[in-house]
């Protein structure tokens, strides 16, 4: 399938999930039109209301990207919501633990070590998935509720801040916030590390070997095998680049936007990342796009049912169609015939065979 289709697709699905939601709401006796005008104007074109939406959009487009990377090697991360938690946990538990460092030491070690959380978390479903064969899809589905379980644990117990009304740890020191991106808003500059961290990925997918073999055992795991890339190694390795971007997204939720860890804080950016991951069609530049048409949705779907009296959860069902309809129309294989790939391998083989020549010689 070329580009061209893949985006038509992709756009005709898009455009199908929105008018099954305006019957919704034609059949709920309003008018669909208005009620999509003041969903997007509110939520694109209002500042306060594109300031939520850039707020909702940063872990979404981290969740997103945590999507991408692992389906393009073939693998299915569904467990970006689990790894958004145990990263937001160990970035908090360093914030809280070592509270006295300069912002500009003390932000990039809390990435760090909430990318650190989220990879470890994603190792469990990597490990079994390339050295036993288990199905990916139901371990990192339900590592998701272990997840949430030991980060409602901890800030219910260790990380109680004291007289908390509700399960949630104590502030993390102001040196350690993230900057302010909008003025008298919430808008903080996750959504910008986003933005930075979709262009570092999408030129090692395309200018690096590494990136390439990735690609190429996602594309047809034969051919990866005919030209010697080791595919365990690489599943490992887009699982763990998967969770620690997811780890991040929890990063900015605890450090951007609530200061400290609560319990349930994230609001299902790691199930979003997947609509944001299939509304992209797995191409990590239009992730920031995808991840900002979903956050509309979801930021302006309150001031729709205020406006105009629909209720919010037609947006919900919006998104589920955006997965379902977008899944049918990528439906034809990402792989292209081994016959074409061969070629591709063979010479990855040869120029592997020269390099190891070189350094004998």
């Amino acid at each position: 399938m070329n580009r061209f289709t893949m985006q038509r697709r992709i756009a005709i699905a898009l455009l199908s999930a929105l008018s099954v939601g305006g019957v919704l709401i034609l059949l709920d006796g309003h008018n669909p039109f208005e009620a999509y005008k003041v969903l997007f104007l509110e939520s694109f074109l209002n500042y306060w209301g594109f300031s939520n939406t850039l707020v909702k959009a940063s872990p979404m487009l981290l969740a997103g990207l945590a999507v991408i990377i692992p389906m393009r090697a073939g693998v299915f991360n569904i467990g970006g919501e689990g790894q958004i938690y145990i990263g937001g946990l160990f970035g908090a538990v360093f914030a809280l633990a070592i509270p006295d460092l300069p912002g500009l030491f003390g932000v990039p070690l809390i990435f760090i070590a909430a990318a650190a959380g989220g990879a470890f978390w994603a190792a469990i479903p990597a490990y079994l998935k390339a050295y036993r064969g288990t199905n990916e899809v139901i371990v990192t589905l339900l590592m998701n509720f272990i997840a949430i379980h030991i980060v409602s644990y901890a800030v219910a117990g260790p990380l109680l801040a004291e007289g908390a009304p509700y399960p949630y740890s104590e502030e993390v020191s102001e040196a350690y916030r993230l900057p302010i991106l909008m003025p008298r808003s919430d808008t903080h500059v996750g959504f910008v590390f986003g933005l930075a961290m979709t262009v570092i990925l999408y030129f090692w997918l395309r200018f690096t070997p590494s990136g390439f073999h990735l690609d190429l055992v996602g594309r047809n795991a034969r051919a990866a095998a005919y030209a010697g890339v080791d595919q365990k190694k690489t599943v490992i390795r887009a699982m763990l680049i998967g969770g620690s971007l997811a780890g991040m997204a929890g990063a900015i939720e605890v450090i951007g936007l609530k200061y400290r860890l609560f319990h349930l804080f994230s609001d299902g950016y790691g199930y979003d990342g997947i609509v944001v991951a299939f509304l992209a069609a797995l191409n990590p530049i239009v992730a920031p796009l995808t991840a900002l048409f979903l956050a509309g949705l979801s930021a302006g779907a309150g001031t729709m049912q205020r406006a105009v009296g629909v209720d919010s959860s037609v947006i919900e069902v919006v998104e589920g169609l955006v997965v379902v309809l977008v899944a049918a129309a990528l439906v034809t294989p990402r792989t292209r015939p081994i016959s074409i790939l061969k070629p591709l391998a063979r010479n990855l083989r040869l120029r592997r065979q020269t390099q190891r020549q070189k350094k004998e010689a």
